[in-house]
């Protein structure tokens, strides 16, 4: 298995999380949203909408290209500190950090 099936793979279990916890469901950005220049687009989406509708778009389309990835990938510590500020309950936290975190490690090692 290569690294970008491994990646796909822990991409659909990203989503597959997002939406046992309810935190798939939710409105599409305005398209200046995209336009962002602050990290995870804080100023213009919420954490959640950005690993949806940025992270995870943007990760498969290097997966369905078998593109080169990033070198380096750390979302789960701003991932860990949303959900602790919005009072997600302690098992989704920790699913949720746990499925960010294998994403993060197969990104920053391949």
């Amino acid at each position: 298995m290569t690294v970008h099936d491994e990646l796909d793979t822990s991409l659909r279990r990203l989503e597959a999380t997002m939406k046992a916890v309810n935190l798939w469901r939710m409105d599409t950005p305005e398209p200046g949203a995209f336009d962002s220049q602050e990290p995870f687009c804080v100023d213009t989406m919420t954490l959640p909408q950005w690993l949806r509708f940025v992270f995870i778009a943007r990760l498969d389309a290097l997966v369905e290209r078998r593109a080169p990835l990033p070198a380096r990938c750390d979302v789960a510590p701003a991932l860990e500190a949303y959900l602790t500020q919005e009072g997600v309950r302690a098992g989704d936290r920790l699913l949720l950090r746990q499925a960010v975190e294998e994403v993060d490690r197969l990104v920053t090692e391949n």
